[in-house]
């Protein structure tokens, strides 16, 4: 039985530093997205970390409409930096997960 324990212990401490390793190398995991128009694009990190906003000039005119570009577009980017950074870190989650007898139901 302790065997058993120690055993899960050593792989959730191994998910652990799995888990943290793979945060780190989401960090340098870039995601694009581009307005319908090509006007403003943005790059985030898959943790979700803002790393360049460009403009096209002809926004610069228009304060509400550059406003409304960058909420769709910025929004647009943290959703699939999300679905990466989910899928990714869910992947190491379910790689560590100890064989607990009934736990597949939860699949």
């Amino acid at each position: 039985m302790f065997g058993d324990l120690m055993g899960m212990m050593g792989k959730i401490k191994e998910t652990q530093a799995k888990m943290e390793a793979t945060k780190k190398r989401l960090d340098t995991v870039l995601v694009d997205e581009k307005s319908t128009d090509g006007l403003l694009a943005v790059t985030i990190t898959a943790n979700r970390s803002i790393r360049s906003i460009q403009i096209d000039d002809s926004l610069l005119n228009d304060k509400e409409m550059l406003e409304d570009y960058l909420v769709n577009v910025l929004n647009k980017a943290i959703t699939k930096a999300t679905q990466v950074n989910e899928t990714e870190l869910g992947a190491v989650a379910k790689e560590g997960m100890p064989n607990i007898p009934g736990m597949d139901m939860f699949k």
